[in-house]
């Protein structure tokens, strides 16, 4: 297995026009790994790059022609396409809010015994960060629909 080197470190950052304590994080990506470098309305980006389609990021590759084109249009399929791709847990983003796939969707991650999140877009691709730090195997699966 082949280390790779992650740097994170934080700082706070205190935004006194409403007096709460927030965290700016300053991630650099030493290995070549993938990381999510931003986020907005309709898109994220990867290693500097923009995508605006569903798409599947893992550390050491990216799926940019994952099938689903939205929450609606989820298969068992889908899941068993992320369940080949092997790693220990799947963070689902669903856009901009939560939605919950039906089980039976989810079999082939169950059986495989791979953990599921499900969260939004944005925390997904914190998250994901924070455990492709850690040389966690983590798949982001990112719906923009």
């Amino acid at each position: 297995m082949v280390r790779r080197k992650v740097a994170v470190s934080a700082e706070n950052v205190y935004n006194f026009s409403l007096f709460e304590p927030t965290l700016k994080l300053h991630l650099t990506n030493i290995s070549g790994t993938n990381l999510f470098t931003g986020y907005g309305a309709g898109y994220v980006m990867v290693n500097q790059q923009r995508h605006e389609q569903s798409l599947i990021v893992l550390p050491e590759r990216l799926v940019t022609d994952w099938r689903p084109a939205g929450f609606d249009a989820l298969e068992a399929g889908d899941f068993a396409q992320l369940a080949e791709l092997k790693p220990e847990i799947v963070l689902l983003g669903t856009g901009e809010r939560l939605r919950f796939p039906r089980p039976e969707l989810t079999r082939a991650l169950i059986e495989a015994r791979i953990g599921l999140e499900v969260m939004d877009i944005q925390a997904a691709c914190r998250t994901y960060n924070f455990l492709a730090a850690e040389e966690r195997k983590v798949a982001a699966a990112l719906l923009f629909i």
